[in-house]
């Protein structure tokens, strides 16, 4: 979808066997604090699906930022604040009717507009973010909870539960999700949701917004409309 080559890439990622295999030619940084990226080295950087789980999601970008060449992409892919809610409800809700009260067990993750505004914070120029969820359908609370396992997107919360939990919470849990987020299968309905941000490194090539007052046409003109006051 983009008009551009690239020769340069990197790829910030958890998981770099999957993009190895893909991309031999690019640089693959393991998802730390600090990023091994050198600056102004790579006409393309790809942030895999790692920026939810980041302690400082506004350094990840800016560090992105620093190791682009002028017009270099940053392209971020990341999960989003509709993740995993129905799962969120129904073990809040669960651990309160067993346990009295509530603890952390699926991290926060931020929602579409904030991150958008991540890039601007970032110095990233024409900034572009968008959603797509996806809905996964599972057997059970626990099919759903070890497939998380599997994806290593299990509760990276400090502050989490470090002792076992009652079985009795669990079968709670599997009985709300049941009861509100069933879907036409009969199974449980699981959202993921996919935040997509693109921004570039600023150039001087790139298209700059018109000086406000400059416009050379009327917008009724335009729309082939007549222009009225508006009433007071």
């Amino acid at each position: 979808m983009v008009n551009k080559a690239f020769t340069a890439p990197a790829v910030v990622t958890p998981f770099p066997q999957l993009w190895t295999d893909s991309f031999s030619n690019a640089a693959i940084i393991a998802d730390d604090d600090v990023l091994a990226l050198q600056p102004g080295t790579h006409d393309l950087v790809i942030h895999a699906m790692a920026l939810h789980c980041a302690n400082d999601p506004v350094g990840q970008l800016i560090q992105c930022r620093r190791a682009l060449k002028p017009d270099g992409l940053l392209l971020v892919v990341s999960l989003g604040g509709e993740t995993l809610h129905e799962l969120r409800a129904a073990l809040g809700q669960a651990e309160i009717e067993v346990a009295g009260g509530l603890s952390p067990r699926i991290a926060p993750m931020a929602e579409l507009r904030d991150l958008g505004g991540l890039l601007q914070r970032a110095g990233l120029a024409l900034p572009v973010a968008d959603a797509v969820p996806l809905t996964a359908e599972y057997r059970d609370i626990w099919h759903l909870m070890r497939d998380l396992r599997d994806m290593g997107e299990t509760n990276a919360l400090s502050a989490r539960v470090k002792h076992p939990t009652k079985r009795t919470v669990f079968e709670a849990a599997q009985r709300i999700y049941a009861d509100h987020f069933t879907a036409d299968s009969s199974r449980l309905a699981a959202t993921f949701e996919l935040i997509c941000l693109t921004g570039w490194s600023p150039d001087d090539s790139q298209p700059k917004p018109l000086r406000p007052g400059s416009a050379q046409m009327r917008l009724a003109d335009a729309l082939h409309t007549k222009e009225g006051k508006l009433p007071d």
